[in-house]
């Protein structure tokens, strides 16, 4: 037994230790916001599905709501860190635990992989599986992955992503809470790309990987008729767009969108397939954390929006029911799936952009929901989580989930 009283010990937005319990009963606050089934198929009947980065943000939001709104089965792919003597898992070790419980009480064959999706390794053991437990065919594939770097299994060449801007040096307004919790408005800047910074970032986030795991599970002939794969992305405000979208990540995300285009013509020729892009709305993960100007840009819209601000396990379950087929699968003239509009209308946006123009260190509180970030930021980690006791100790030695026989 390994239990302990967790407390957060951070840097920044950066969390040592992550909460069992916590992580447990987020994953099942995210089930309950899901929205039920129009019609759940039969248990062991389901689409097959590959998730690829499930443990955290929009790839956790796609598993969960995979499995209760469209009742999914097949294979979830992360790479997390369990627990040493010293740490505490990962907060997507521990979500993921959680995950494949509800997955098992809900009667769907969801098998959970841990290591680099970026490895042909790891490839050829999920294409054995699906041709093993599922039949040899696969309907769905979610792609979400975010990584710093990835090894191109062809060359070994490592590649290491960055978040600049393109052409010129930019400076933009950012949140940070110091060691009391207290919020302060800062000005940071950002250098502009230089040498093969945008190739590096576009090699590691753009559409490659997604490109190489369409290949390789074609290869074996495991796409069945109709196959349908998605990668999720995001656009974002113009006030964070200098460096976002039009910075490296977004070089990264106009390749993600040009491997769609490329992969969507291929698949309708073979299987009669689709290949999209999904643009989900803003929110409060891991990885969107530490992007300069996207804490007080998501602070200041959920001032702006309230509880209208849409949940990404719901935006997820609409994404869903146009894979599936409950509802029509609408991409605009790019390919994309827009799952954003309600954060880009042009109210909401204008509303945020004259606090962003006010807000400063003195007026936070009154512009932003400094509070809420912060409680989201510690609920990524299993802390602030409503309906946890904090005092008690909790077991962190928790298994990885085992692979149940079909």
């Amino acid at each position: 037994m390994t239990e302990r009283v967790l407390t957060p010990r951070n840097r920044g937005f950066l969390f040592l230790d992550a909460h069992p319990a916590g992580c447990a009963r987020l994953v099942t606050d995210m089930w309950d916001a899901c929205p039920e089934p129009v019609v759940a198929p039969p248990a062991g009947e389901g689409p097959v599905a590959l998730v690829i980065g499930s443990s955290a943000g929009y790839g956790l939001a796609a598993t969960l709501a995979g499995l209760k709104r469209a009742g999914i089965r097949g294979i979830a792919v992360s790479f997390e860190k369990g627990p040493t003597a010293r740490r505490t898992a990962t907060a997507g070790w521990y979500r993921t635990a959680a995950t494949a419980a509800l997955a098992q009480d809900a009667g769907r064959d969801l098998v959970f992989l841990n290591g680099d999706a970026f490895s042909d390794g790891l490839k050829d053991e999920v294409a054995d599986l699906v041709e093993r437990r599922f039949g040899g065919r696969l309907d769905h594939l979610v792609y979400s992955v975010a990584a710093p770097r990835r090894t191109d299994p062809d060359t070994g060449t490592t590649y290491t992503s960055v978040l600049k801007p393109i052409g010129a040096p930019h400076r933009t307004k950012t949140l940070v809470f110091d060691a009391d919790g207290t919020p302060d408005v800062r000005e940071v800047g950002a250098e502009a790309a230089e040498g093969d910074d945008i190739a590096q970032t576009v090699a590691v986030m753009g559409g490659a990987d997604w490109e190489r795991w369409i290949d390789r599970l074609a290869a074996r002939g495991l796409l069945a008729e109709g196959f349908t794969t998605v990668a999720l992305s995001y656009i974002g405000s113009p006030l964070t767009a200098a460096i976002y979208r039009q910075g490296t990540i977004g070089a990264a995300k106009t390749h993600l969108e040009a491997t769609a285009r490329t992969l969507h013509e291929r698949l309708a020729k073979t299987v009669g397939g689709r290949a999209v892009t999904s643009v989900n709305g803003a929110a409060v993960t891991q990885s969107s954390t530490a992007v300069p100007g996207i804490a007080l840009y998501t602070s200041l819209l959920r001032a702006v929006l309230g509880t209208r601000l849409v949940p990404p396990v719901r935006q997820l379950a609409r994404l869903w029911d146009q894979l599936t087929g409950t509802s029509p699968l609408t991409a605009d003239a790019e390919g994309r799936v827009r799952l954003d509009t309600w954060e880009l209308a042009e109210n909401v946006q204008a509303a945020v952009a004259e606090r962003w123009e006010a807000v400063t260190t003195e007026t936070v509180a009154d512009l932003a929901d400094v509070d809420w970030f912060r409680a989201e930021v510690r609920r990524l980690y299993g802390f602030s989580v409503p309906g946890v006791d904090y005092t008690a100790p909790v077991e962190t030695d928790v298994p990885w989930p085992g692979l149940i026989p079909a």
